[in-house]
């Protein structure tokens, strides 16, 4: 049997993953993980089994709901108000119990002021990324509460012309088992259930649409909770979830739950099925579903996505809505792709939810690099195999419209990295006549370029598409072209495979060296025509995305249609992702982007030609940009990026991630790959590897906030190529101490880079290290410009446990 096929639905590692947390409860970690066990907030791998008791002291005050037969006995269910928030808490028959919080985030744009003042044609048209530069003007990391308020959320003014014939919607319902999704609209309707039905007039009162409020069950499921504003004292509340139990054809069968508050006390409760009531209001053939039903079918639902969801890696952080919002990017994939594995682009729309997109690779690249970040291996080993049966053809060419360069070397790096991490080599041997086809494609593009005169500027670098979309044109090769991103990925993919090869082939030694050897003068070639192509008579330097040009791409877009230019937010993210630049290059490119107009608020932007109207953030892929701000410890940036792709890609509270989204409010298309983005960037932050070094990074990107936080950070079970990696971080609640906890795989070869990012204001005046498995290489504190830095060696044979103490003092 494949040993990863079936890893991640059972739990990879339970047994070495509670050893973990038995250690991690000892240290720092201990309260944070307790303090979530007394909430009974729904965790990986939790069951009724696994749930606290409760006394009869624990539901006084709590207004019971329905009482029905399920998982061998009598359950009963209870809610608790507080205000427009509460809980649904379930009992089981052994008296066990769980709750069920919401957690609700303000969907209108009200009445604040944005755009930092600034008139927004201003913004548009501007080479530099003005709310970037207002958000950063200090110089440390940026207020979130600042970033959320910068623009409209997105999805609060939809404009109906923009639609055209769209169904406006802003979350969609589904299982792992079905094959489709349903949407959900502002208002709170399905395609086959009206929310009038159950409160008359809604849907057309926009004021009160407006002024709704959305959240999670359990904080990540996919149940939706609308809250719609009456006036102060009262509201309607809809809840919406689909039937995990039926299967069959592409059907996603739903339950709603309409609720009246008024002062703080439920007055109305109606209950209803997938579609309106069968017959006449005053004698049905089919009526409601009673509220045991309801009940009874919510339960089942909240079991299957813990047991979808269990396993892997487990995080602990002050704000527990960015946790949650990992653990709701994967129910989110396994809702878009039917059965769970296959893939999808989006949801719900024929863009982006038609056949034609199934083979994007971006949808590969993202997923795989996501699952393996968070020790989904099961996850990963189906998404790796399906792409590779389905989607690769013999030649190495992918089964879409235009294969890809640069995402074919990402791909490769990332069947590498399954490699590593998994150790599941019978899976790559498999496929490795595919595999190596996808390289030898690679390779021939390599060839082809060494033909070419000395004095061609695409000499030694790929030609090719970057942009699948080239091919929706009438003459593609208007792309085929040296795109810098294309020859970066190449060269990180070859070297990563490279290495790998001899384990997958037996008889592959010769072909890896050769991948490895082509990758390092394929990136002396693009380091060498990249630097004599920076433009130094602009301010600041300009990077151009493909050799020989000495337009800009907004000089491109604007003259040009079409434009070879036209997806530069693609080739510079891809570049920069590669980690193949010297650093003063990575810096320069940098610093081309945010100040030539392709970031916006800190996002990669979606570039176009320059609108007075338009100034959009890109959700996918965009990521390469931010890992190499993580590279160059440019944190603060670091956080930008991903305090506005929460707040300006994701619609509040159910968190529906868009392609592209635009700084007025309006209404994005969903893609799957854009959903992904912030659990990548949270993996990052708490847990990263060093490309270059044998080296591993702690606590790398941690907002300030979160390091002085008593609450404390943990992360359980990171996936690295050294092994599973344990590390929590604790600051006392006087901020007088830090202590770092750190357990790292046995006889694990690395260094470790720990960074403390404390107040400013505050210095290390001592610092111990415990045990003698490791000992201090470099100390740091306040040495650098973003936080103490303190470096760690591993012994060999050692057990791995590392605790770090540091006294803290104002400077």
């Amino acid at each position: 049997m494949d040993p990863c096929a079936t890893a991640g639905r059972a739990g990879t590692g339970r047994a070495l993953t509670m050893h973990r947390r038995s250690f991690l409860a000892g240290g720092v970690a201990g309260s944070s993980l307790g303090v979530l066990a007394a909430r009974a907030t729904p965790r990986s791998g939790t069951s009724p089994a696994g749930w606290p008791t409760f006394t009869a002291d624990e539901v006084a005050g709590l207004q019971p709901l329905a009482q029905f037969q399920a998982k061998g006995g009598l359950w009963s269910v209870y809610e608790r108000r507080d205000g427009q928030v509460g809980t649904l808490w379930f009992v089981s028959p052994d008296r066990r119990m769980l709750g069920l919080p919401r957690r609700l985030e303000a969907c209108g744009a009200g009445d604040t002021t944005f755009y930092a003042g600034l008139d927004f044609e201003t913004v548009a048209l501007s080479g530099p990324d003005l709310l970037a530069d207002h958000l950063l003007v200090h110089g440390d990391d940026p207020d979130p509460e600042a970033v959320r308020l910068i623009a409209p959320p997105v999805a609060s003014r939809p404009v109906a012309a923009d639609q055209g014939p769209r169904l406006l919607w802003t979350f969609f319902l589904g299982t792992r088992q079905g094959s489709d999704t349903m949407p959900v609209t502002p208002a709170g309707s399905t395609r086959n259930w009206h929310v009038d039905q159950a409160v008359p007039g809604l849907t057309n009162n926009a004021p009160m649409v407006a002024r709704r409020l959305e959240g999670l069950l359990g904080g990540w499921m996919p149940a939706l909770v609308k809250v719609l504003p009456i006036d102060a004292h009262r509201f309607w509340e809809v809840m919406l979830f689909a039937d995990v139990r039926m299967g069959g054809p592409p059907v996603t069968p739903t339950f709603q739950r309409v609720c009246l508050v008024e002062n703080g006390v439920v007055t109305r409760t109606r209950f209803f099925g997938s579609y309106p009531v069968f017959g006449p209001p005053d004698d049905p053939i089919a009526g409601h579903p009673a509220a045991s039903v309801f009940y009874a079918a919510l339960l089942a639902f909240v079991l299957s996505w813990q047991a979808d969801l269990a396993g892997g890696t487990d995080c602990t952080l002050p704000d527990q809505s960015w946790s949650d919002m990992a653990r709701h990017a994967f129910a989110r994939e396994l809702m878009t792709r039917p059965g769970g594995v296959y893939p999808r682009y989006g949801a719900v729309d024929r863009d982006y939810a038609g056949s034609e997109y199934d083979g994007f690779q971006d949808t590969f690249t993202s997923s795989l690099l996501a699952n393996l970040e968070w020790g989904r291996f099961g996850q990963a080993h189906d998404v790796l195999a399906g792409f590779l049966s389905d989607f690769v053809l013999d030649n190495g060419l992918v089964r879409m419209r235009g294969t890809e360069i640069g995402q074919t070397g990402l791909g490769l790096s990332l069947i590498a990295r399954y490699g590593l991490l998994t150790g599941d080599m019978q899976t790559l041997r498999r496929f490795r006549v595919r595999i190596a086809a996808m390289a030898g494609m690679l390779t021939t593009l390599h060839d082809r370029s060494l033909a070419l005169p000395g004095r061609d500027p695409g000499y030694g670098l790929l030609s090719g598409w970057s942009e699948s979309d080239s091919c929706l044109f009438a003459d593609p090769s208007v792309w085929w072209k040296p795109y810098f991103g294309n020859s970066a990925l190449a060269a990180r993919g070859l070297a990563d495979l490279g290495a790998l090869w001899p384990r997958i082939d037996s008889s592959g030694a010769a072909t890896g060296a050769a991948w490895v050897s082509r990758s390092a003068v394929l990136v002396r070639q693009l380091d060498t025509t990249l630097r004599r192509s920076v433009r130094y008579d602009l301010d600041p330097p300009y990077v151009p995305i493909l050799p020989g040009r000495s337009e800009t791409f907004r000089e491109s877009l604007t003259r040009r249609t079409p434009s070879e230019q036209q997806w530069a937010h693609r080739v510079y993210a891809e570049l920069l992702q590669a980690g193949v630049l010297a650093p003063d290059l990575e810096n320069l490119v940098i610093d081309a982007m945010r100040g030539h107009g392709a970031t916006s608020v800190g996002v990669v932007a979606n570039i176009g030609p320059p609108d007075a109207q338009s100034r959009d953030l890109l959700g996918f892929i965009s990521y390469g940009y931010a890992r190499a701000l993580l590279r160059q410890d440019r944190i603060p940036e670091y956080l930008l990026f991903l305090y506005a792709h929460r707040h300006h890609l994701h619609t509040p509270g159910s968190w529906t991630a868009a392609e592209v989204a635009g700084l007025k409010g309006d209404l994005p298309l969903f893609c799957m790959p854009a959903q992904l983005t912030i659990p990548i960037l949270l993996r990052w932050m708490l847990v990263c590897e060093d490309e270059t070094e044998e080296m591993l990074h702690l606590g790398r990107a941690l907002p300030r906030d979160w390091v002085m936080s008593p609450a404390g950070v943990s992360i359980v079970g990171a996936a690295t190529r050294w092994g599973p990696v344990d590390f929590a971080l604790r600051t006392d609640p006087v901020g007088q101490a830090m202590r770092a906890d750190i357990l790292l795989p046995p006889n694990a070869r690395c260094l470790v880079r720990l960074v403390l990012r404390h107040d400013k204001a505050l210095g290390v005046r001592g610092l111990d290290v415990v045990g003698a498995v490791a000992t201090p290489v470099v100390a740091a504190p306040g040495g650098t410009r973003d936080g103490s830095v303190i470096m760690l060696r591993g012994d060999s044979g050692n057990s791995g446990r590392i605790q770090v103490s540091a006294r803290l003092y104002r400077l």
